[in-house]
């Protein structure tokens, strides 16, 4: 295996077989609970959506992909300097894909923590984008699914996308947050979407993201916020308050 790059951006490494075992991932070890527990994320959480460590080296967190229960990818994440990559052969899917395949209303959160905070606040049906955010959103019309190449999980995805009739956008307050939700938005039909706003830090800031308000207010606070969208049509570009 490879190693990931040194600039935040998820890099492909291969692997021959897709099974927890030819991919070296073993249950987490003491330091990576405590991690998480710093995080408000708690062991069960962790245990139901398989979260486990590279073995070798204890300090890389995995999140297996899975569809159907069966595994068909795996993303890793150094848990202090947030460097990503996956193994080659890891599919273009949302994170919890299985979490929202008979719901009718669902939540889109911009990382796999994020997705982890949401099931503390007590919602199950979330399911993260697996490659973050764009700087800015695009001015152009999107392309045809077979070029969509950095939005491909939404269209591998569609079918149970399909079947929903209300999703809540819960990415980044950040600016490419912001982007990543017109993009989503574009293409999943701004008609069924509704966008939270994260509450305010202090007088100057808002809150970034789910797991940060989980930390700071606890999980009812999360649960508050995200049975309370807004409808995005409705949305004000540039609303959001930003840290600076």
């Amino acid at each position: 295996m490879g190693r990931p790059d040194s600039n935040n951006n998820t890099k492909v490494f291969s692997s021959k077989q897709m099974t927890e075992k030819s991919l070296g991932l073993e249950p987490l070890g003491d330091k990576l609970i405590a991690y998480f527990a710093e995080r408000m994320i708690s062991e069960g959480t962790l245990q139901r959506n398989y979260v486990m460590q590279l073995s070798g080296d204890k300090a890389v967190i995995a999140f297996p992909f899975r569809q159907n229960g069966v595994l068909v990818g795996c993303k890793y994440r150094t848990y202090r300097e947030k460097i990503f990559w996956q193994e080659r052969g890891t599919e273009k899917w949302l994170f919890g894909l299985d979490d929202i395949k008979e719901a009718a209303e669902i939540i889109i959160v911009e990382g796999e923590m994020d997705k982890l905070a949401m099931e503390e606040a007590g919602f199950l049906n979330c399911v993260s984008v697996p490659c973050g955010a764009p700087q800015k959103a695009s001015a152009k019309e999107f392309p045809p699914r077979e070029k969509d190449t950095g939005y491909q999980y939404i269209w591998n995805c569609k079918e149970h996308l399909d079947r929903v009739s209300r999703i809540i956008l819960a990415t980044d307050g950040d600016v490419p947050g912001q982007a990543l939700a017109e993009e989503l938005a574009r293409r999943l039909g701004k008609e069924r979407c509704c966008r939270v706003q994260w509450p305010k830090k202090d007088e100057f800031c808002c809150f970034n993201d789910a797991n940060e308000v989980l930390k700071f207010l606890g999980g009812d606070a999360l649960k508050e916020v995200i049975e309370n969208p807004e409808l995005y049509q409705l949305q004000v570009p540039d609303r959001a308050m930003q840290c600076t």
